[in-house]
């Protein structure tokens, strides 16, 4: 906005200053410098000042030559808006100078090398793509898996499966990165990684849940590794370690899973204590296991390419087609010839259990078949690749056989199966992809260091890209290789039995098997120490987010901030995977967990790009939000894919995760996809409903509470916000209006105090909806507003719910009372429907029941079918659902009662309402009463017909005729009555004609109240049918009553709420309702 230093108060008036311009003298010396330039403008923006001269723009260095800029600012913001709307220079400064201090595990290790008194300067991130992120991504994702399990899902799959497999994989992770690739490079991840990204995307309850499914899969991958390094160790190391030795030739796996039990648990307390005494030396050692890969790889590659030539000698021995195992015996024959004799080989004792060549207790596969020896690696150039390109899967216990060796097919003896190689798993191909998918993880890695990236929105994109590209080139080619140089039954040799239990992928590499072995064994121990470093800092990120309330103790560790707790936990729950004791049972749990991360990175994504929020600006481009969609159906397809039980189980524990969130109420606005994503679906709901009024079948009541509070701004009766609670049972549209007496700007605050004490007190009372507080000058006004203009487009109210005014009688302030009638002729005027609960503070709270007792509806007349609806909604909610309803109906002089009472039965049958049907018969006098309520024109509702037929119930056997809505005009004349029906005798009726002058008044004169007319007569009325309602609903437990509207003349209000008094008095609980001219209720389905 300019302005013109002419004019003197504009600007002022505008900052809201005291003082001119010309009090400021920087403003003074500018004036007297441009004063022959013309007329000087100047603009104010957020951050900073520019001088428009009609000639030429002076710039921020000419201010700062000609005055003092800092003078000059302080003069046009007063201090208080300096702090929200600082200077540019010293905005700019504070973002160039942000450092990202919360990254985990380097700011941990320079906290452990500082002292307490000495602090190091922070540097700024320096570390490259390569090194930041390629690197530690490549390191991650290589493991246990591609050394221990690779060859035997080639052996079982075949190579063409086993490509699909990979190929499945390293999609799912590829579309997941392009994903997180858009997500990480909309802003700055801090610690966290994945967790940030997910919650700050899709909020706190899809953050914490899939957050902590997260933590618990990096948990048991750590438990994984750790499994890993056991198996290396006790299989191919040192198997003279092992504590427990099979005591039968059937029990060698549990032996094996005892003893990796006992292994596992103390490799997991030394890498707890290593994690714990200090992650410097994990980083320390992160080159060397880095290293142990690379060449373990490379190894591989050699040995291939050296097969080609010189194959590896590792010879298998068969027995007719089946594969034995190589460890029981030395030599590959039935006979040996020992100093020019033939005598039986070790093969031989063990399958005829003598060492003579006598065959009466021999196996007979054994005498049936020939013993044969086979190269294990072929090598390259074989052939190999095409017997081994189809699948072989295998059940538990199966011998492994070669498809084209020659055999003979008998049975052979059970005890001697322990000679052979088993199969000691159930394989297929959904549980190959549980086993492999942990091996395309960690793709995570760069974004978890993006503080200490130079350029992390360029690194973290390209750095993990190119990781997964290699890393699948790697698996791919593996599998190729595989398949091309060994030999098919070797594959599917988990263990490497036939080999002299050697490594199966140790046999290929070059120049020692060694090289795989102390490589693999040297890469799991360092994923494991990763993983029990990395998963305590996500718990502790969690933690320190305060969504879950319990794990709040977790997010406090060491001075240095070392997550000591979280990292206890973690080996805690590290300590169940190592329980299980087998690798092949963790690694789907792990995979289940790491895919539900995965597909909500997915989502995230793709929820942002959808709704285009103006904050989702991602610096990568190269993503859209059908790769996301087409990444999350791979991330479920492969959840149920390799174990749908598991998958499952991950489901509900994330969604229980997910409601103990949502049930605590995390107050959390991060800005996220989901809250965005609400925004969009209710706009697009309130459009629809813009559309027309809501059918009666969909008619509730949608309420708007007025709640009053007391002077130091409390709720003065929350037994409204109980009724309403129960009425509602959450469903509908509920608003809490109030309003505070004053002037807007200077009661801001107090209305805000006023809003926050609602809430709390809706919380309390369980009530779900808004709540609104508006500042009027006066109470009815504030009211008059509320009723216009809460709510939104179709979400507005269609019922008031107005507390009484107690003590108005003796109050000497009319205000309160003449306030009530106020909003009930608004309430009117808007057509709205209104609800006084009367005696409110008797209402029973949300913990009472009750047992038994009754709800009584009075219905004089028909408002819509409310009197109808309301007992039916109080039914619905616990306190109310045991008692009983009853309708009573006023019958007048010339009614059927009996009629009456049967059209009425049938009309509650048709409305589907369970309730017992009273007739009440009154006296002439009492007729008015009926007749004022009575004057109904045709009710403008979408159900004519249920109208009409509601109306006849009533009005079938009357004498008035039904003229205006609710009128509260004075009536001209009496009705005079047409036919004597047949349950008044003729000599009652003579004698009500006789008795008609000495007796109470006309009840209609009551309701017109004149304020030059005697009210005697009329509340001697009212107080007959007071005594008649009393009689029959004194012991309710809720009684409904038609209100009538006030007068018109407002000379008779008084007068009108003495009515209401003498009309509700004796009963403790009763509830006024007024109508609001539609119909509610419908016969119809």
């Amino acid at each position: 906005m300019l302005f013109s230093i002419g004019e003197k108060l504009t600007w002022c008036r505008h900052f809201g200053i005291a003082h001119s311009y010309q009090s400021c003298p920087p403003f003074r010396k500018l004036e007297a410098l441009v004063s022959g330039s013309g007329t000087m403008k100047y603009s104010v923006i957020p951050w900073g000042i520019f001088l428009v001269c009609s000639q030429e723009v002076v710039i921020p260095a000419t201010l700062q030559k000609c005055c003092d800029l800092q003078e000059l600012t302080s003069c046009l913001l007063p201090q208080e808006e300096l702090d929200i709307r600082p200077k540019v220079s010293s905005l700019l400064g504070k973002l160039v100078n942000y450092t990202n201090l919360t990254q985990g595990v380097k700011e941990h290790e320079e906290a452990e090398n500082t002292d307490g008194s000495k602090k190091k300067v922070s540097k700024s991130p320096s570390m490259g793509t390569l090194m930041g992120v390629y690197l530690p991504c490549m390191q991650n994702i290589f493991g246990v898996i591609l050394f221990l399990r690779l060859t035997w899902m080639v052996g079982m799959a075949g190579v063409l499966q086993s490509f699909l497999i990979v190929l499945l994989c390293c999609c799912c992770t590829m579309l997941t990165t392009i994903s997180m690739s858009a997500i990480a490079t909309n802003g700055v991840v801090p610690a966290g990684g994945s967790y940030f990204m997910i919650s700050r995307s899709l909020g706190p309850e899809f953050g914490g849940a899939v957050g902590l499914c997260f933590y618990l899969g990096t948990t048991f991958a750590g438990a994984m590794y750790i499994l890993g390094a056991i198996e290396i160790l006790l299989t191919y190391i040192v198997p003279q370690a092992a504590i427990f030795h099979p005591s039968g030739a059937h029990d060698a796996s549990s032996a094996m899973l005892n003893n990796m039990r006992v292994y596992g648990t103390v490799f997991l307390i030394l890498m707890a204590v290593v994690v714990f005494v200090g992650v410097k030396y994990v980083n320390k050692f992160a080159s060397l296991f880095l290293a142990c890969v690379v060449i373990s790889i490379l190894s591989i590659y050699a040995g291939a390419i050296k097969s080609i030539f010189d194959p590896p000698v590792f010879p298998i021995c068969m027995l007719g087609n089946r594969t034995l195992s190589r460890d029981h015996f030395d030599v590959c024959a039935k006979t040996v010839v020992k100093d020019n004799i033939t005598v039986a080989s070790k093969l031989w004792e063990l399958f005829c259990h003598t060492t003579n060549l006598t065959t009466e207790h021999c196996d007979e596969y054994f005498l049936m078949n020939n013993v044969t020896e086979i190269a294990g690696i072929p090598g390259a150039a074989s052939g190999i690749l095409i017997d081994n390109l189809w699948s072989n899967y295998l059940e538990k216990g199966e011998i492994l056989e070669r498809a084209h060796q020659p055999s003979v097919d008998v049975a052979g003896q059970k005890n001697n199966l322990h000679l052979y190689v088993l199969s000691d798993i159930a394989t297929s191909f959904m549980v190959l992809v549980g086993i492999f998918f942990p091996s395309v993880t960690g793709i995570m890695a760069g974004s978890n260091r993006s503080g200490d990236l130079k350029d992390a929105q360029k690194s973290i994109p390209v750095g993990t890209i190119l990781a997964i590209v290699t890393t699948s080139l790697v698996y791919f080619s593996c599998v190729l290789l595989f398949g091309a140089c060994i030999e098919g039954v070797v594959l599917r040799d988990k263990y490497g039995d036939a080999v002299n239990k050697n490594l199966v992928v140790g046999t290929l590499s070059w120049p020692s098997p060694w090289v795989i072995v102390i490589g693999s064994f040297f890469s799991t121990c360092g994923a494991g120490l990763q993983s029990l470093t990395g998963a305590p800092r996500l718990l502790q990120a969690i933690a320190k987010d305060n969504i879950i309330p319990f794990l709040w103790i977790f997010g406090h560790g060491k001075a240095n901030g070392e997550p000591t707790w979280a990292l206890l936990l973690t080996a805690l729950i590290a300590e169940l995977g190592i329980l299980i004791a087998s690798l092949d049972m963790v690694a789907p749990i792990l995979s289940m967990f790491f895919l539900m991360c995965y597909l909500f990175v997915n989502l995230a994504c793709a929820v942002q790009t959808l709704l285009r929020t103006p904050n989702w600006r991602p610096r990568f481009k190269y993503y859209h939000w059908a790769l996301s969609f087409l990444g999350m159906s791979i991330c479920l397809a492969l959840m149920f894919i390799s174990s749908w039980y598991y998958a499952l189980v991950a489901m509900l524990i994330a969604g229980m995760i997910y409601k103990y969130i949502e049930y605590q109420g995390a107050e959390k606005e991060w800005g996220d996809g989901i809250r965005g994503l609400s925004l969009s679906a209710a706009r697009y709901a309130l459009l629809r409903l813009e559309e027309g009024p809501p059918h009666t079948k969909n008619w509730r009541p949608q309420l708007l509470v007025l709640l009053k509070l007391d002077e130091d701004l409390h709720v003065k009766y929350p037994r409204l916000l109980t009724f309403a609670s129960q009425l509602k049972a959450g469903k509908g549209l509920t608003i809490i209006g109030s309003v505070i007496q004053g002037n807007f700007l200077e009661t801001y605050g107090e209305a805000q105090a006023a809003e926050q004490t609602i809430k709390n007190m809706m919380e309390i009372e369980k009530v779900k909806g808004f709540c609104q507080v508006v500042v009027a000058n006066k109470v009815r006004e504030g009211i008059a507003h509320l009723i216009q203009s809460c709510g939104l487009g179709g979400m507005k109210h269609n019922t008031v719910v107005l507390g009484w005014p107690y003590g108005w009688r003796q109050s000497e302030d009319p205000r309160s009372w003449k306030t009530f009638i106020g909003t009930v002729r608004c309430t009117t005027a808007a057509h709205l429907a209104l609800l006084v609960p009367k005696n409110v503070s008797f209402y029973p709270s949300n913990h009472e029941r009750y047992n038994e007792g009754n709800i009584d509806v009075w219905w004089i007349v028909h408002d819509g079918g409310m009197l109808m609806l309301l007992p039916f909604l109080l039914k619905q909610h616990k306190v109310w659902r045991k008692c009983k309803m009853r309708i009573f109906t006023v019958a007048q002089m010339d009614d059927n009662s009996i009629q009456m009472k049967k059209d009425l039965a049938t009309f509650l049958y048709q409305l589907r309402i369970e309730a017992e049907v009273e007739v009440v018969e009154m006296v002439r006098e009492l007729s008015h009463f009926s007749l004022y309520y009575h004057k109904i024109k045709s009710l403008n509702s979408p159900c004519h017909s249920c109208a009409l037929q509601a109306q006849l119930v009533k009005d079938r056997h009357s004498i008035a005729r039904l003229e205006s809505l609710y009128s509260d005009e004075e009536d001209e004349g009496d009705p005079v009555p047409e036919n004597i029906q047949m349950t008044w005798t003729k000599e009652k009726c003579d004698a009500e004609k006789r008795n008609r002058g000495s007796a109470v008044g006309s009840f209609r004169d009551l309701i017109t109240i004149k304020p030059n007319q005697s009210n005697v007569r009329r509340m001697h009325t009212a107080v007959k049918l007071n005594e008649v309602i009393v009689n029959r609903s004194h012991d309710a437990r809720l009684v409904l009553l038609n209100m009538p509207g006030p007068p018109k003349n407002t000379d008779g209000d008084e007068n009108y709420m003495e009515f209401l008094e003498v009309l509700t008095e004796g009963l403790e609980r009763v509830l006024l309702v007024r109508g609001g001219g539609r119909e509610v209720i419908t016969i119809y389905s």
